[in-house]
């Protein structure tokens, strides 16, 4: 018995082996609370395997309610958390501040020691001279300049720090990557998480004899190894569920798409090509840069439980704020009285007046009206806001990036999703929105259909000087497959971070030749008469999962010409006046305008 178990900020949704769905409402005080609520549904326990998109790191980082952290670092760069970096959050407002460091000031020690931009040692590093760290202190974040190119100092400062009986992260084992300041704030991020991470999914190993857990860069991970790097864990849910989307995507005859998943907090987008989501070699969580290997998912704060409000100049405004589990939207008649994205499609029909949602019933529709008329909203309005910011998002992962979204499909899916995927895609004149089998639930279907996956990056040190490159993309390769347990089965795959010499970003490219094409295609131009410098080695080793979405039973679907409403039991569809829903590939709907 296996099951892949998706937490979400509303409703925790659990996938079983043989492709039942249960939704259970989300408990935010101890999410473990609801996964066994959900996992007491399938039947037997323990499990096999249990596959798990968490939500607890990313809400510990954006709630600042992770560990008391200290930071030890190369004597004179104790500030560089704090430095940053000279881009502003917002460039024209001058009230806008960035976030508080995580690190307090008296909290940040100095070591002795240095070493040289290659590596090597200029100053032998002293742990013993570490002055007593403050008695608060829970975890430690170790990160030493040029540390990505030698560990050695930072490994000497850890044994001292561990002697001491602290929980320390070092950079080299999380981010071993140049550039100071990125470096430095993942390693404080992953250690102001684990404690809390570690303890939460110690709390889930009785659930199944095997616990796996989805990282921000789409592959699976022990449950054991992910308690060590949580920092890896902060898309876990929407990188599960873009993978999803992008087979079904596939499978339908559109590589090329964006994913859109739309549920009861959040909206999550991203740009699929060749049936591959796009890549990134970290994002930013909070405001704190996470240089992580991660899909390139794009967030907003719009889901059904997003509450309408009209703001003081007498504009009409939907989210970022939601109504959440407790109490909900107001239909669900727990309390409360704001009126919600769901409380408007109740409204106007698109979701039916005798639906009922997992745990809560019938829903309200009287309760719906009267919160919008308390507020002054007007139900219409509450979907066309809400339909305007998911179609910014969905043009930032787009029209941005250089890519016409008429050539792309739309792949909606969450509890809200293909409520309003025809609107967008008509705004955008995108040919046709996919709605996958059980798509209400996809995220924990990707979890169930993911495999388990390594990562590791190395710093390249001579960047215009490729002299060795090939040997040490072997090696690489080598490390990254015995990491993953050396498997029959196993694939493995190499990568290089390249740029042109004078640019201080890069392109995660397969080969040197390759990144002149890749550079035209994300920027409008290439310079092949420059050189191409590398600064990082990158590694990947993927264990196919022994389940596919293909390999779960199709279900049955209503289907036909709009308008009408496709009452699902994880999610609503529905297809306005105009469009045509017909069935398509591994039981999914596939949605076009009447006549194309």
């Amino acid at each position: 018995m296996r099951a892949g178990v998706d937490t979400g900020g509303t409703f925790t949704d659990v996938v079983a082996g043989d492709g039942s769905v249960t939704k259970v409402l989300s408990t935010p005080a101890d999410p473990g609370a609801a996964i066994r609520s959900g996992i007491a549904t399938v039947g037997r326990e323990p499990l096999d395997l249990l596959a798990h998109g968490t939500t607890v790191a990313t809400n510990a980082l954006l709630e600042r309610r992770g560990a008391a952290v200290a930071l030890v670092t190369t004597r004179g760069i104790a500030d560089v958390i704090e430095i940053a970096r000279q881009d502003r959050p917002s460039l024209y407002d001058p009230f806008a501040d960035r976030p508080a460091p995580l690190v307090p000031r008296p909290w940040r020690y100095e070591a002795a020691g240095r070493l040289a931009a290659d590596g090597t040692e200029l100053e032998a590093v002293d742990p013993a001279g570490l002055p007593p760290l403050d008695g608060e202190v829970e975890a430690v974040a170790v990160c030493l300049l040029h540390a990505d190119l030698n560990p050695a100092h930072e490994q000497a400062v850890a044994a001292e720090l561990e002697r001491r009986g602290l929980d320390v992260t070092c950079s080299h084992a999380v981010s071993p990557e140049f550039r100071e300041y990125e470096r430095t704030v993942t390693t404080v991020v992953n250690a102001y998480l684990r404690p809390r991470c570690r303890a939460y999914l110690a709390g889930l190993g009785d659930l199944a004899g095997e616990v796996l857990v989805m990282t921000s860069a789409g592959g699976l991970l022990p449950a054991t190894e992910a308690a060590e790097l949580p920092a890896a864990l902060l898309l876990s849910g929407p990188a599960a569920g873009a993978r999803a989307a992008a087979e079904v995507a596939r499978a339908c005859g559109h590589p090329d798409a964006v994913t859109f998943d739309m549920g009861g907090t959040s909206t999550d987008v991203c740009l699929v090509l060749g049936g591959v989501p796009e890549p990134a070699p970290g994002r930013e969580v909070g405001g704190f840069p996470v240089r992580l290997p991660a899909l390139d998912i794009h967030t907003i704060g719009a889901g059904g439980g997003s509450i309408a409000r009209i703001d003081p100049g007498g504009a009409l405004r939907v989210g970022p704020e939601s109504a959440g589990a407790d109490p909900g939207p107001a239909c669900y008649g727990r309390g409360g009285a704001a009126p919600t994205v769901t409380d408007a499609n109740l409204v106007l029909g698109r979701i039916p007046a005798e639906a009922t949602f997992p745990g809560l019933g019938r829903l309200d529709v009287a309760a719906a009206r009267s919160a919008l008329a308390g507020a002054g909203c007007d139900a219409a309005g509450v979907v066309a806001v809400v339909n305007a910011n998911m179609e910014r998002a969905l043009r930032t992962v787009s029209v941005e990036r250089g890519v016409d979204p008429a050539g792309l499909a739309l792949v909606a899916f969450g509890g809200a999703g293909p409520l309003h995927a025809c609107d967008l895609a008509d705004a955008l004149g995108m040919p046709a929105v996919i709605v996958p089998p059980r798509a209400g639930a996809l995220s924990a279907v990707g979890l169930l259909c993911s495999p388990l996956q390594r990562d590791l990056v190395r710093s390249w040190p001579t960047p215009r000087d490729h002299t060795g490159l090939d040997a040490a993309r072997d090696r690489l390769a080598g490390a990254v497959w015995a990491l993953a347990g050396g498997a029959d089965g196993t694939e493995v795959s190499t990568s290089l971070d390249c740029r042109y010499a004078g640019q201080s970003h890069e392109l995660t490219v397969a080969d040197v030749a390759g990144f002149h094409d890749e550079h035209r295609r994300r920027n409008g131009y290439d310079r092949p008469d420059q050189p191409v410098e590398v600064v990082a080695v990158r590694a990947r080793a993927r264990r196919p999962a022994p389940l596919r979405i293909g390999d779960l039973p199709a279900p049955e679907r209503m289907w036909g010409p709009g308008p009408a409403v496709l009452a699902e039991p994880d999610c609503t569809v529905w297809v306005p006046e105009g469009w045509q829903a017909d069935p398509g590939p591994l039981g999914a709907l596939i949605l076009t305008r009447s006549g194309s």
